[in-house]
This record gives structure tokens, sequence and C-alpha cells, in this order.
């Protein structure tokens, strides 16, 4: 992942947090690298996963006669 793709991604999760102070400091960083972000539309896109759940397997050990 490339160093804008990734301040990209940080500044994606400062805007649905709500994080203003953040994501002007992101836009910052972006401006170096001669990236404008445009905000006009209002719109934030982001995935929301269902994450898997793995469950424990109880193993059953060697009896002991």
């Amino acid at each position: 992942m490339s160093t804008v793709a990734a301040l990209i991604e940080e500044r994606r999760g400062y805007v649905v947090r709500g994080l203003a102070d953040r994501v002007a400091q992101v836009d910052a960083e972006l401006a170096r690298f001669g990236v404008a972000v445009d905000d006009a539309a209002g719109n934030v896109e982001y995935a929301v996963v269902t994450p898997k759940v793995e469950t424990a397997v109880k193993r059953h050990g060697r009896s002991r006669t």
C-alpha cells in the first residue's frame, strides 16, 4: 500500500469518527504529496464486514489408566 493510499484510508476513518482536527492534519499531509481531497459531496464510503468467528474445539486427551 502506498503512503497516499494509507493516508486516504486513515482520513476515511477520522471522517467516520467525526475527528475534524485529525482530518485536517491528514489533508495537510496529502497536500504535501500533491493530492487534494474533495468533500463537496459529503459522502464517505466504507464497508461493513461481518467478522469470521472461530470456535474452539475441545480436544480429547489420552486416557490415563
